[in-house]
């Protein structure tokens, strides 16, 4: 619901920032380019809009991952929380990445509370303590990708529509060319003009849109698959030191 609400208020704000934009473009003087935009009709704030939200989710996932990284240097957290566990501070080790505050932290976190659950359960075969540690990471990096790509739908879904978009504005612009030249006698050549004008423009920004939001998609995914792979990595590292019990 919360979610749901934000994203209403964001479509709400983008579309009001763009639509004081394209009445702004229609203040400009006339054989600017800002006024040729300007002509190219209503549909443009739409597509203005979408160009907008691609910006507002990318700078959302980009303060999310820069969240979800944490602090403090990740190969330093895994070494120091193996120097811990093995001397037996295993709250010190919790505590670490707790400080931390990172994803990453979170599933080593997971991995250290299902060792001090092996241990306490004196549960010493090795393959066995394996798994339940590598199930551990596992459950813990479930839980924790979907923060990840939150949103990430909405962008891919924008680049899909925002060609659409832009085609029907480019329909409607030669809907206007048409009906100029269906005239009686000499056709209205401003009215062809605008409406060819209408069509190219909207064709220009549904392009500029689509690229935008599949760019801003496939970096921002592969941001992704860089944190989930060096979650992976550090989890294993320590489940390698992990599976074998403590003496």
């Amino acid at each position: 619901m919360k979610q749901s609400l934000i994203t209403a208020l964001l479509i709400a704000l983008t579309y009001a920032v763009s639509l004081g934009f394209y009445a702004w473009m229609g203040t400009m003087p006339h054989g600017t380019l800002w006024y040729a935009v300007w002509k190219g009709g209503w549909m443009v704030s739409v597509l203005l809009t979408l160009i907008l939200l691609v910006i507002a989710y990318s700078v959302e996932r980009l303060l999310a991952f820069n969240k979800a990284i944490g602090n403090g240097n990740l190969p330093n957290l895994v070494q120091s929380v193996q120097q811990d566990v093995q001397a037996g501070a295993i709250d010190r080790a919790l505590e670490r990445c707790n400080q931390h505050q990172s994803l990453h932290a979170t599933v080593l976190g997971a991995v250290v509370e299902r060792y001090k659950w092996l241990n306490t359960q004196q549960i010493s075969e090795h393959e066995k303590r394996r798994q339940e540690l590598e199930k551990a990471a596992t459950d813990a990096t479930t839980i924790a990708m979907p923060t990840l790509e939150r949103n990430l739908v909405v962008l891919s879904t924008i680049a899909s529509i925002s060609t659409m978009v832009g085609l029907l504005g480019t329909t409607l612009g030669m809907i206007r060319a048409f009906a100029a030249m269906a005239t009686n006698g000499a056709p209205d050549a401003a009215q062809l003009s605008l409406g060819i004008s209408e069509a190219l423009f909207n064709t220009a920004l549904g392009i500029c849109g689509g690229i935008f939001g599949i760019v801003a998609f496939n970096l921002l995914s592969n941001r992704v698959d860089r944190i989930g792979y060096e979650m992976d990595e550090a989890a294993l590292k320590l489940i390698q030191t992990f599976a074998t019990p403590s003496r």
